[in-house]
């Protein structure tokens, strides 16, 4: 039974742990499927370069109000597919070959097959010919999460897609059916409309995005459901095939139809896959591997990051929790700790959405004091060259320090124009100081956080 220093599991952020201050350990790595993790190979990345993609064939759509008469004249989909994967399956095979090469570790040993704990500190993984069983004295799991599939009567005699999937159809179907309301759905649906797919999105509940600031998800469902077919507060009872597709029946007696069906209702984490309780991890109800601020899991020398603990299931997320893992591994006596207090997070649909901290439904909810401000793009300069009459910001700050204590936008760019409010939270630096303190670029879209910054009825520091 081979015994190791370190086993990660997980070449997603996992696969950036080991690099030339390991080579005097054992390691191995563990990969059930493609090298890269969700983010590279179905996730963030190949999702925005569609995403930019759409973005570009909607503009016709738009440019009429500037004066500018333009047409979608074709979507060659399997070029705009191949573009994108043409480059992204290439890093997935350059990192599997980066490792095998032992390019940074001459004892890292690659597993390719997928991993279970038997046992304390020991994992059986399934390879193609065999099966073996490893033993390490430290592991990072890193195993990352996949989509939430529901029980729902008929769907196992359907064809289905999630977002594992929806991006490598071979064609561009007529019509389209989204079942879900969160981010995935709310990106797919952009894309899949921009490029002259008819669009249906259906959703339990009464709004889109309801996870965001309520002003953000009402304004966002308002949008929605001037491009989209929306449907509220709407439950699918059953799937069935018809001649061209599938079609779903709802509970309010209707029934709508599709060429091709997205699930796109969550992700859930592959804790139960990796059957972590065998050797004595905690998780929480909702199956994330329970940690503590240094990632460490509840058995000593067993770390989790990434999709598979957090709640955030955020790329960036990842990244920083695999630092400090590597850290806290290397330097055991010396660890540092996770920092999750101002996590942003950014829905490329159109518009861009983009958040960090609390939304005012949460501050109520906590019942703590603050002060609100919006700023609409339509009252820039900018917002005025690109005529946009739907996109705001919206601040929520300590009415007695000044301290930002949630940023929402909706609109152009937003996952860029947040970013000084990011790092305002995240320094400590109060509005009236961040408002006051620094030029800002005119006419440049980050005058609308300017704008907010000054808009909110906050005292001046004292000095």
């Amino acid at each position: 039974m081979p015994h190791y220093d370190l086993v990660i599991v997980g070449t997603g952020s996992g696969n950036s742990i080991l690099d030339p201050r390991f080579a005097g350990w054992k390691t191995a790595i563990v990969e059930k499927s493609v090298f890269g993790g969700t983010c590279l190979n179905v996730g963030c990345i190949p999702t925005k370069m569609f995403v930019h993609t759409a973005d570009v064939a909607a503009t016709p759509s738009v440019s009429a109000r500037f004066g500018v008469d333009e047409e979608l004249v074709h979507v060659r989909w399997r070029d705009v597919r191949d573009r994108i994967f043409g480059r992204i399956d290439p890093i997935a095979a350059g990192g599997r070959e980066y490792r095998l090469n032992h390019q940074d570790n001459a004892n890292l040993t690659v597993y390719e097959g997928e991993g279970r704990f038997t046992g304390h500190k020991e994992l059986t993984v399934s390879l193609p010919d065999r099966t073996e069983t490893i033993t390490a004295d430290r592991f990072v799991l890193a195993a990352g999460g996949r989509p939430v599939v529901p029980d729902l009567e008929g769907l196992d005699q359907v064809e289905f897609h999630t977002s594992d999937s929806i991006m490598r159809l071979d064609e561009l179907p007529a019509r389209l059916v989204i079942m879900g309301s969160g981010f995935v759905a709310a990106e797919f649906a952009h894309v899949f409309a921009s490029l002259g797919v008819r669009v249906t999105v259906l959703a339990r509940s009464g709004a889109l995005l309801r996870n965001e600031d309520e002003d953000v998800s009402a304004r966002f469902t308002e949008l929605a459901g001037q491009r989209f077919d929306v449907r509220l507060n709407r439950k699918a009872l059953r799937a069935r095939k018809t001649e061209t597709g599938i079609a779903l029946d709802l509970d309010d007696g209707e029934t709508v139809e599709g060429d091709q069906l997205l699930i796109a209702i969550g992700r859930r984490p592959n804790s139960d896959l990796l059957d972590v309780a065998a050797t004595g991890v905690d998780t929480v109800d909702s199956g994330h591997v329970k940690v503590d601020s240094y990632q460490q899991t509840s058995v000593e020398g067993i770390y989790a990051l990434g999709d598979l603990s957090s709640r955030y299931e955020l790329k960036h997320v990842a990244n920083h929790e695999a630092r400090v893992v590597q850290h806290n591994l290397l330097h055991p006596d010396e660890r540092v700790r996770s920092d999750h207090r101002f996590v942003p997070h950014a829905v490329f649909s159109s518009p861009q959405i983009a958040s960090v901290g609390l939304t005012e439904q949460q501050a109520r909810q906590r019942g703590l004091k603050y002060t609100t401000s919006k700023q609409d793009y339509a009252g820039i300069a900018y917002g005025w060259a690109m005529e946009d009459t739907s996109g705001f910001a919206k601040l929520l700050a300590d009415p007695d320090t000044g301290q930002l204590l949630g940023a929402h936008i909706i609109g152009p760019e937003a996952a860029t124009v947040i970013q000084p409010l990011v790092q305002a939270m995240s320094f400590g630096v109060d509005a009236h100081t961040m408002a006051r303190g620094q030029y800002w670029i005119h006419p440049a879209i980050p005058e609308l956080v300017e704008n907010a910054l000054l808009n909110l009825d906050v005292p001046r520091p004292a000095r």
